[in-house]
């Protein structure tokens, strides 16, 4: 048996913290993070000074680092760390975290993004743009030709894939009201009482042709952390443990040349794989997925990519039904980035821990035993994927 495979569910999540999200004004990325660590170790039923690992993920500002140890008034910290892979972040926090706890260098770690890029005199479109955001740049891409914009970037990579496998705008749409229809079953989403139908997504101003309005996910100020901890220190705590049973980062780096597989297969083959290795398990195993969905292109292509469908079905699958609720695929059950917050890949996180633990309340899914949570960066650049589950031993071994 691989290393990997061994320490599936050896490692949980215990705590899980949330300030409130959305267009909050006045407050700062770090004093969020500062509230957001606090709340996951009081979830989680752990003193701050019991925390003696901190991963930070600084986002496209780089507003929190390391100084939040002191903020928080931490101590002796034996592991300290600011990690950068954009939207893919999350996973890759709580794996090294696992690891570092498997290997003895902390106990107890707090993983943390934080953002406020809204400000009540600005509109949502320039909360990050370079102007705003001096760290903001997203990636290799150039600024030339009208692409200084994530959606200018994400629109060429999901007209290449529109092209070649005949997907539609409207398959998209589906994607977006599924993701809405979610929303309305949760509290703590932005869009929970503002309905949207499919003609109301094809009537949607284009942002970057072919993403519409309601192709592009929001923008939110907020911050969410996560405590992660041994299984057997997890089992003695507050709540019950979500376990990670699998992980994985995939990177492929394609060029924007003539033969590349730009726009038509992202970071989730790769990582995907990794997980379900570790987890021993595939695909049909899995109840609910979370789902990086900055834009309703990233829905479709990573669940293809992940095996929930063939490649140039994904289109299709969304607009079945499948992933709406009452469908058999459940998807982005929050409402997702498209429809809920924007806290990049802790968004999906923090639904997959709420799921997997039975918190869901009317939009709770039966039967959620094993939970995919992905994570993509970049423009399809960089992926992680985790799987979850209340319990430390998944099906089929």
């Amino acid at each position: 048996m691989n290393r990997a495979r061994e320490l599936s569910g050896r490692i949980a999540i215990a705590g899980l913290g949330m300030t409130e999200m959305g267009k909050v004004y006045g407050r700062t990325a770090m004093g969020f993070a500062v509230e957001a660590v606090a709340l996951a170790a009081e979830d989680a039923g752990v003193g701050l000074a019991e925390i003696d690992g901190l991963l930070i993920n600084p986002g496209v500002g780089g507003d929190i680092g390391p100084p939040l140890q002191a903020a928080l008034g931490l101590r002796d910290l034996r592991l300290l760390s600011a990690m950068q892979g954009f939207g893919s972040s999350a996973g890759g926090m709580v794996q090294y975290a696992g690891l570092a706890i498997d290997a003895g260098m902390a106990d107890v770690v707090a993983c943390v993004y934080a953002d406020a890029p809204l400000r009540k005199d600005a509109g949502t479109g320039a909360a990050y743009s370079g102007a705003a955001r001096p760290g903001a740049s997203l990636d290799r891409l150039p600024s030339a030709a009208g692409l200084n914009t994530a959606a200018a970037k994400y629109a060429l990579a999901a007209r290449r894939y529109m092209e070649r496998y005949g997907t539609t705008s409207e398959q998209l749409g589906a994607v977006a009201v599924a993701a809405r229809q979610w929303a309305a079953l949760n509290d703590r989403a932005q869009m929970k009482d503002r309905k949207l139908t499919l003609e109301d997504h094809q009537t949607s101003r284009m942002i970057a042709d072919p993403l519409r309005l309601f192709d592009c996910c929001l923008v939110s100020n907020g911050g969410i952390a996560v405590i992660v901890t041994s299984d057997e220190r997890a089992r003695d705590l507050r709540r019950p443990p979500v376990y990670v049973l699998g992980w994985g980062q995939g990177h492929p780096g394609h060029p924007m040349g003539r033969g590349s597989e730009f726009g038509l297969v992202t970071g989730a083959a790769a990582s995907g794989a990794a997980a379900f290795a570790m987890a021993g398990l595939g695909p049909a195993d899995v109840d609910v997925r979370e789902i990086y969905d900055c834009f309703t292109y990233t829905t479709v292509v990573s669940l293809e990519d992940y095996g929930f469908c063939a490649k140039g079905e994904g289109g299709a699958f969304a607009a079945s039904g499948a992933l709406a609720p009452g469908g058999d695929h459940p998807t982005n059950t929050g409402g997702g980035q498209l429809s809920s917050y924007y806290m990049w890949g802790m968004t999906p996180l923090s639904e997959g821990i709420i799921q997997a633990r039975g918190d869901g309340g009317v939009r709770q899914v039966d039967g959620a035993e094993v939970v995919l949570v992905s994570g993509n960066g970049g423009v399809v650049d960089y992926h992680s994927t985790l799987l979850l589950s209340p319990s430390p031993s998944s099906r089929g071994r």
